[in-house]
C-alpha cells in the first residue's frame, strides 16, 4: 500500500474515532407505532411527543446519568398497526440500531408478539397504551422480564365499565360489539362480560366484526333484536364513530359505552351527534392541571391538540428516563432492574410498578360526551 493511501486510511479511521466519541454522548431510545394506517393519528401523536420531549431535554444539555449529561436520540419506525411489521421493526431496533430501550408499542396486537424479542435481547420496552394482560405476562403466567407498561390493564377498565353500567346506570341487559381479530377488543369484551355478569347483569348479545369493516349494520341488527339496555363497544374511535352513526340510523338509541380506544380529538367530528350522552373509560383528565403544561406545549409546537397517546407515551418515556437516572446507567439490564421499582408521578397519574410490570393503584376516568366537548368526568380508584 502506498504511503499516501496509508495516510488517507489513518485519517479516515481518525474521523471514525471522532464520530464514535460523539455518539458515546448520545442515548438511543426506540419508538414504534402506526404512522400510517387506521391508527396513524395516534402513532403520529406519540412520535411528535417523544421527539418534543427529547428536544426539550437536549436543549437543557441532555439527561443527567450519574453526573454526566447525555443527548437523547429517538429512533422511530412505522409498524403500520401490523403485528408482523411490529416484530420486524423491534428486531431492527435492538440488533441494528442498538437502542437501550423502546417506548410505544401502543396496540396490544403489536406489543404481545414483540415481548419475547425484548426478553431475548435484554432491551426494556415500556408500552404506552397496550392494555391486554398478555403484553407483560405469558399464557403460562410467567412475567416478561423486559416488558412494562404505563397504562392500566383491560381487566381493570372492563371492571370499571361494568360497574358503571350496572351500579350507576342501573342497566341489566348488555350487548357487546367487538373486533374479533384484535386482542385489545376481545380481551376487553371478556373482562366487561365477566364483571357485568358477576354483578348480576346479563349479556344478551355478543357479536363481532373483522378489522377494516365499514358496514356494521348486520351485527347491529342482531344487537337490536336482543333488546339490550346498553351496548358496550370496545373498539377504536374510527370504528366507534361509524358504528354509532349506523346504530342511530337503525333506530338503536341505547347508551353506547366504551374503553380507552375511544378518546381522540377526531371522535366527535366523525360521529357527530350519534355519541351524545355516551361514555367511555379514559386514562386521565385532559383538563387537569397535570396535563396542562404538555397540552399547551404540544399545541404551540404542532398546531393541534395532543391525543391520549401523547400523554401515555410521555409517561412511558419518563419511566425510562427515571430508571436510567436511578440506575446511573443505561444498559438494558440496569434499566430493567430500575423499572421494576418505578414509583413516579406522571401526567396520567401515580405510576408504581407491580410484580406483573403493570402500574398498581392507578385511577381511571369515566368520560361522558356532552355536545362537542367531553364535559362530565368521574374518577375511579384502581383499588376500589
Amino acid at each position: 500500500m502506498r504511503a499516501s493511501s496509508i495516510g488517507l486510511l489513518l485519517a479516515a479511521l481518525a474521523l471514525v474515532g471522532c464520530a464514535g466519541a460523539q455518539k458515546s454522548n448520545t442515548i438511543k431510545i426506540g419508538w414504534f407505532g402506526p404512522e400510517t394506517g387506521d391508527s396513524a393519528l395516534w402513532g403520529q401523536a406519540e412520535l411528535n411527543t417523544v421527539q418534543m420531549m427529547a428536544a426539550d431535554y437536549n436543549a437543557q444539555g441532555g439527561v443527567d446519568i450519574g453526573g454526566k449529561k447525555y443527548q437523547l436520540q429517538i429512533v422511530p419506525y412505522d409498524d403500520k398497526g401490523d403485528s408482523t411489521e411490529a416484530v420486524n421493526v423491534a428486531k431492527r431496533l435492538v440488533s441494528q440500531d442498538k437502542v437501550v430501550a423502546i417506548v410505544g408499542a401502543q396496540g396490544s396486537g403489536e406489543a404481545i408478539p414483540v415481548a419475547p424479542i425484548m426478553d431475548e435481547a435484554k432491551v426494556p420496552l415500556v408500552a404506552s397504551t397496550a392494555t391486554n394482560p398478555k403484553v407483560t405476562v405469558t399464557e403460562s403466567g410467567q412475567v416478561h422480564p423486559y416488558v412494562f407498561r404505563a397504562c392500566f390493564t383491560d381487566p381493570y377498565q372492563g371492571k370499571v365499565a361494568a360497574y358503571f353500567a350496572y351500579q350507576r346506570l342501573a342497566k341489566r341487559n348488555a350487548a357487546i360489539l367487538m373486533t374479533i381479530d384484535d386482542p385489545y377488543s376481545t380481551g376487553l369484551s371478556q373482562y366487561f362480560k365477566e364483571s357485568f355478569e358477576q354483578l348480576g347483569g346479563k349479556v344478551v348479545a355478543e357479536v363481532s366484526y373483522t378489522s377494516g369493516e365499514k358496514d356494521f349494520r348486520a351485527p347491529l341488527t342482531k344487537i337490536k333484536a336482543a333488546k339490550p339496555d346498553i351496548i358496550f363497544i370496545p373498539a377504536y374511535y374510527n370504528d366507534v364513530a361509524l358504528a354509532a352513526k349506523q346504530a342511530r340510523d337503525l333506530g338503536i338509541n341505547q347508551i353506547l359505552l366504551g374503553g380507552d380506544g375511544w378518546p381522540s380529538d377526531n371522535l366527535i367530528s366523525l360521529a357527530g351527534k350519534a355519541l351524545e350522552g355516551c361514555m367511555f373509560i379514559n386514562h386521565l383528565d385532559f383538563d387537569g392541571p397535570e396535563a396542562q403544561p404538555m397540552r399547551d406545549e404540544y399545541k404551540a409546537k404542532y398546531g393541534k391538540n395532543a391525543e391520549l397517546n401523547s400523554y401515555m407515551v410521555h409517561d412511558a418515556l419518563m419511566m425510562v428516563i427515571d430508571a436510567m437516572q436511578r440506575a446511573k446507567a443505561f444498559d438494558g439490564p440496569s434499566i430493567q432492574k430500575a423499572l421494576e421499582t418505578t414509583d413516579i408521578q406522571g401526567i396520567t397519574g401515580h405510576i408504581k410498578i407491580g410484580p406483573e410490570h403493570n402500574p398498581v393503584g392507578k385511577d381511571a376516568w369515566l368520560i361522558k360526551i356532552v355536545g362537542p366537548d367531553m364535559k362530565f368526568q368521574e374518577k375511579f380508584s384502581a383499588t376500589s
